[in-house]
């Protein structure tokens, strides 16, 4: 891997067999999780004088509902296959730039990315999350510039309707960090331990690949 390679952090919730979708949406809808994911990647890692980047798949985009996208203070990044089924939705002029073409012209600027790779090689950024969806992910797993999963993981109920998923952690690659390193690492206190809402159960954990574990 390229030391000019950001790193990537994938950020996701997901069940005990690793549920995160049902029929194109989340299964839950927790608040003080949301917020957790808003800080984290507005403002979690290391501090940097760019700012975090968020990368998402186009069915993760057209997702989120159109008065909250670009997801605010943060540099968003679409990556699919089919530039024109992104361009053809939004109503702004593009201009395509080292395999980014801008999305939108608002102060939190959203890009498009043909693939995962010339995101990474055409963006100057700080801490860089991957949000989704399922084949993102998988990439991600793959790609030697994911460093850490930042996981909330839904203890119950067991949300068997679920029809999409994480990909599956091998036990060889990945390793559970402490709490007080997730804490270190977002740069904000972190809720510990089993947390309820809504008659849900989960908890905030942090795992990263083996041979990034040590200090």
């Amino acid at each position: 891997m390229s030391s000019s390679l950001p790193q990537l952090t994938l950020v996701v919730a997901a069940t005990l067999s690793n549920g995160i979708g049902t029929k194109g949406n989340l299964p839950w809808r927790l608040s003080r999780e949301m917020a957790y994911f808003a800080k984290v990647t507005r403002e979690g890692g290391p501090r940097s004088s760019s700012p975090n980047t968020v990368i998402m798949g186009r069915k993760t985009w057209e997702s989120i509902k159109p008065q909250y996208r670009p997801l605010k203070g943060r540099l968003n990044v679409v990556i699919s296959s089919s530039i024109t089924s992104v361009l053809g939705q939004q109503n702004v002029t593009f201009e395509i730039r080292d395999d980014l073409a801008p999305l939108s012209a608002s102060e939190h600027p959203a890009l498009l990315a043909s693939s995962l790779d010339n995101s990474l090689s055409s963006m100057e950024a700080g801490n860089v999350f991957v949000i989704g969806g399922a084949s993102i992910y998988a990439q991600a797993l793959e790609h030697p510039a994911t460093t850490r999963i930042l996981l909330t993981r839904i203890l119950e109920p067991a949300y068997e309707e679920c029809d999409v998923f994480f990909p599956e952690l091998k036990a060889d690659e990945w390793t559970q960090a402490e709490h007080t390193d997730l804490e270190k690492w977002v740069g904000f206190e972190v809720a510990k331990g089993v947390q309820e809402e809504k008659g849900i159960k989960y908890e905030f954990q942090m795992w990263v690949k083996k041979q990034d574990s040590s200090p």
